[in-house]
């Protein structure tokens, strides 16, 4: 395909455009703006998800030795809700399982709210724009039957076609945009569901790793305990 193909093809869509009536800025500015959110969502959420098996395995290991700066340290290094609701947990190792899991659910409430922002403005503008193309469609026969009124027999049929150009090219476009942001909506909102699932399985599993380490914790110190009564009681005979 040449250039002068292209720009044939440029210079048709512009013309369609132009027919499309004046409601086609506004549907113009929903598909820039629909565009805009689902490209900053998918980035954002790429950047946000982590591997959350080895993440956890690698919180467990620093648990298991004692290093819980270690641990927040790599939860503060690590981007993403998930890290921060692990923070959060960290940050209350020490006190009760009531108390860490009511942590936990709190900082992940807060954290799932960046990961829903902006998604419902694509659904919204999945609603809006078939509205437009029909007010558009709307438009173009308002104008294609005003032509005919004051024009009656001697119309000529380029005039009449004009406005069934604006209330078809406005009505295709309204439901084309309907349908692309429809798909990019139900992607985003599938990705969001995953990395909810994710943070309630690392939630659940991390409390579960909590109570083992502590419990493995203390078996360690009546161990040692039991050791240093036996090695007591050795050197009193």
């Amino acid at each position: 395909m040449n250039f002068a193909s292209i720009d044939s093809i440029h210079i048709e869509l512009f013309d369609k455009f132009q027919q499309g009536g004046v409601i086609m800025g506004p549907m113009f500015l929903m598909s820039i703006a629909a565009l805009a959110v689902f490209v900053e969502r998918v980035l954002f959420l790429h950047r946000n998800q982590i591997h959350s098996r080895s993440f956890l395995a690698g919180i467990e290991n620093s648990l298991s030795k004692g290093r819980l700066v270690e641990a927040l340290t790599v939860c503060q290094d690590t981007p993403g809700p998930a890290a921060a609701m692990v923070k959060a947990g960290l940050m209350t190792f020490r006190k009760t399982d009531d108390e860490i899991r009511e942590a936990v659910r709190e900082a992940a409430v807060v954290e799932l709210g960046p990961i829903k922002r902006r998604v419902g403005a694509l659904a919204a503008i999945a609603h809006a724009a078939p509205l437009f193309g029909l007010l558009g469609t709307v438009i173009g026969l308002i104008d294609a039957f005003s032509q005919y009124e004051e024009q009656g027999v001697y119309l000529n049929a380029g005039f009449l076609a004009t406005g069934m150009w604006q209330a078809l090219i406005s009505t295709a476009t309204g439901l084309a945009l309907s349908a692309v942001c429809v798909l990019g909506h139900h992607f985003l909102v599938g990705r969001v569901r995953s990395m909810t699932h994710e943070m309630e399985w690392l939630g659940q599993e991390l409390l579960v790793s909590f109570v083992k380490i502590k419990a493995d914790a203390n078996v360690a110190i009546e161990e040692e305990k039991e050791d240093d009564e036996a090695a007591g009681s050795e050197s009193e005979d």
